[in-house]
């Protein structure tokens, strides 16, 4: 069987070179017709996973900048508010590699290990509450430092998606 691309997959894709960063990271050079990809359909990232970022946007700190018209000092404040708030989702994302070992290592026995499944969950669910706790936080010391015209115009960015917290 040549190999393929499930035509569905291009739906999720805003363009070409999002798939062809993909093929690549596959071991692809060029298409999906080179022998070395090997046979049978491929799954493509959507293209948050290249472009979007953490926040939905690339450079969240240079987009909110400009979108609501920032101070120099609001800039400098805001820049340390998502700082932080980026290394507690770096450290969500630990915790969940965490978690799924947890899963994995709960199944991968003989018999089921209950307790490591729980421990797994715990971690998930601890992990989680920490994340939104540092996001209310970050929510909060943006809401002080924001004018009020500027507020408004930040939350039609996260009503729209456009922003993503």
């Amino acid at each position: 069987m040549d190999a393929k691309v499930d035509p569905s997959l291009f739906g999720s894709l805003k363009n070409a070179r999002a798939f062809a960063i993909r093929l690549e990271s596959l071991g692809c050079r060029g298409s999906a017709a080179v022998p070395s990809c090997g046979t049978g359909y491929f799954a493509a990232e959507p293209e948050g996973g290249f472009a979007g970022g953490a926040f939905g946007v690339r450079r969240p700190l240079r987009f909110m900048a400009y979108k609501l018209g920032l101070s120099e000092s609001q800039v400098a404040e805001l820049a340390r508010i998502l700082d932080e708030l980026k290394t507690e989702r770096a450290q969500a994302a630990v915790d969940d590699r965490r978690t799924l070992a947890a899963f994995a290592d709960a199944v991968s026995g003989d018999a089921f290990d209950e307790a490591r499944a729980a421990e797994g969950a715990d971690l998930r669910r601890k992990g989680s509450a920490r994340l939104s706790d540092a996001v209310v936080k970050a929510l909060g010391r943006i809401h002080r430092l924001l004018s009020p015209e500027q507020r408004e115009r930040l939350a039609y960015l996260i009503r729209t998606g456009t922003l993503v917290f």
